[in-house]
């Protein structure tokens, strides 16, 4: 079976040349969502707290399309403008979102446009 797009109306589109998410051999692939709201793109939030909640309400919105929740995310990735400076800020705000056991995670610091967090994560998709 080929790989499908999930396209989500209560996340917000592309910028550029990918998907929302990908589902593939029973794994739901999110591309990496920041912080902004669904309808205008206007980034939300000034603190890497407000962001990270905006960010994961986000994913939210693409793992209900295509059956999931937080509970089957198993791996994450997690871009941090200011990782030194919000880690803390950033870990105790996303794992309100998850409960244990928690998925992996990998966390760098990096260059983002205009935004303090980015996160990508891989799901399983219930049978």
């Amino acid at each position: 079976m080929k790989p499908q797009a999930v396209s989500v109306e209560g996340s917000p589109k592309p910028s550029g040349a990918y998907s929302q998410g990908i589902v593939a051999n029973g794994f739901l692939f999110v591309a990496g969502v920041g912080p902004y709201d669904p309808v205008t793109r206007v980034i939300i939030g000034d603190t890497v707290e407000e962001q990270t909640v905006q960010t994961m309400e986000n994913i939210r919105a693409t793992l209900l399309a295509a059956g999931c929740d937080f509970s089957d995310i198993v791996n994450s990735a997690v871009y941090l403008a200011e990782l030194n400076r919000d880690w803390a800020a950033f870990d105790a705000t996303y794992r309100t979102f998850l409960k244990e056991p928690y998925p992996a995670r990998a966390a760098v610091g990096t260059a983002l446009k205009n935004i303090l967090v980015e996160i990508a994560v891989v799901a399983l998709i219930p049978s």
